[in-house]
């Protein structure tokens, strides 16, 4: 394997990447420099490239990017619900300060949906087409929780009312309930072990913009109510300045930016983020001409020396292609791995 391009210091520390700065309220999640490759016969596939993040009690952490960025293979590591030809080979992911790396496929089996569950992308996939809706929600709770069948349906028939569908659909197969009933009946599942963390992987994809919004206030208000935290994971990034608390913006297997999510909107630093935002049209205001990102995604068998994101770059210099930029704070509580912006201090 070809030695890495030289850098101008290692993985950013997971500390400083928390937005809390006094030490109160332990981090319900940390993710450190973590690597995930995809094996394949031209060889390792860079998915996810030196990754950290913290995520605390009632957090919404919101993770954007282009298809590809190496978002949804964050969130099965975290769950260790990877398969071949997919390798964790480096990096460490805490829960309440337990090493999930560690674990057995026991402990595992009981941290999986009671401690974090996971809203996949595509609920009609993501769902069983052969059994109805109320059965899956039962057979999730069995199979984590030991209480007589009528008790888990009856806690069915709660979690159906707390996700607005008519407990009556409990009994029907997901071909029968429309994309945002399904979507609702995935949220529910999650939902049934009352766990504090839930990753949602693009829970809006193929859902129109009336019933998207319905979902996200949906989100929200549970959020709200329940007070679990979300890793919410999407492309479209429009979505996660209103819904986030932070985002970090992933190119490439790799966190370029990471900030608060107002400030994400309003100040936008590296290049990239700033595609992404010019990329989805404004509400309001003046008209303007979306320009989009030139060029494509790199090839992460081979990823580009220097910055991964120079070759589609506007503001390139010759220094860029050679050294990999760092993830620095510029200004308080905002980092970018971008060579056109000094550090802090």
């Amino acid at each position: 394997m070809p030695a890495p391009p030289p850098s101008s210091a290692g993985p950013v520390s997971v500390a400083l990447l928390d937005h809390r700065r006094d030490g109160a309220d332990a981090p319900l999640l940390e993710v450190h420099d973590l690597h995930v490759e995809y094996l394949s016969p031209r060889g390792p596939v860079r998915a996810v490239d030196g990754v950290s993040f913290t995520i605390r009690p009632g957090e919404v952490l919101g993770l954007a990017g282009e298809s590809g960025s190496g978002k949804s293979t964050i969130a099965h590591a975290i769950l260790r619900t990877l398969h071949p030809p997919a390798v964790i080979t480096g990096g460490e992911v805490r829960f309440r300060g337990q090493d999930l790396l560690a674990m057995s496929d026991e402990e595992l089996e009981q941290f999986r949906w009671r401690d974090v569950s996971m809203v996949f992308q595509s609920a009609m996939n993501a769902l069983n087409p052969v059994m109805t809706v109320g059965d899956q929600i039962i057979d999730t709770i069995l199979a984590h929780q030991e209480m007589p069948r009528q008790r888990a349906r009856a806690r069915a028939v709660e979690l159906f009312e707390i996700v607005g569908i008519d407990p009556g659909r409990l009994n029907a197969y997901p071909f029968q309930l429309s994309g945002g009933m399904r979507q609702r009946a995935v949220i529910a599942i999650a939902l049934a072990l009352d766990p504090p963390m839930m990753i949602m992987d693009e829970p809006t994809t193929a859902l129109d913009v009336v019933v998207q919004r319905d979902i996200m206030q949906q989100i929200e208000d549970l959020k709200t109510r329940l007070g679990f935290s979300i890793l919410f994971i999407t492309h479209d990034l429009s979505l996660l300045v209103e819904f986030s608390d932070r985002i970090a913006i992933m190119y490439a297997g790799e966190i370029v930016e990471f900030a608060p999510a107002r400030e994400i909107f309003d100040n936008p630093l590296h290049p990239y983020t700033r595609g992404l935002m010019s990329s989805f049209p404004a509400l309001t205001g003046e008209k303007v001409r979306l320009t989009g990102i030139p060029g494509a995604p790199p090839d992460m068998v081979a990823p580009p020396t220097g910055c991964r994101f120079h070759p589609r770059c506007s503001q390139v210099k010759p220094m860029h292609r050679q050294v990999v930029p760092r993830l620095r704070e510029v200004t308080p509580g905002h980092f970018v791995a971008c060579h056109l912006y000094p550090e802090m201090g």
